[in-house]
């Protein structure tokens, strides 16, 4: 089976301080731009500008309460986003092995051929 990659995603991944927001939400199960905020170096309305982008992909979801928006982890998009990346190592591990493979064979030529 074949999981296509979403590039829109992995962008949105591939930012630090977003994969360190959604550890945090993770941990906590909910969070909020201010709450978040102190646990990163950067302001609050950074925050909401890198929470924006993971709920443009699908990886939080907020709901209002009050003033401010508690954002949670989409599990099943988290999950697709996992889903690709062992995908993507997968294919990585293979092509790995079968550039191994030809710079052994590469290897082994030179070797005969210094030998006779």
């Amino acid at each position: 089976m074949s999981t296509a990659v979403d590039d829109d995603l992995w962008s949105a991944i591939g930012d630090p301080t977003r994969r360190r927001m959604l550890d945090l939400l993770l941990g906590t199960g909910s969070g909020t731009a201010t709450s978040l905020s102190e646990h990163l170096p950067v302001t609050r309305q950074a925050v909401a500008k890198h929470l924006a982008v993971l709920d443009r992909v699908g990886l939080v979801h907020a709901a209002t309460s009050g003033r401010e928006k508690h954002f949670r982890v989409d599990e099943t998009q988290l999950a697709r986003a996992v889903a690709q990346l062992e995908e993507v190592g997968s294919s990585w591990d293979s092509r790995l092995q079968r550039i191994k493979r030809l710079a052994e064979t590469i290897e082994k030529q030179q070797e005969t051929q210094n030998e006779g």
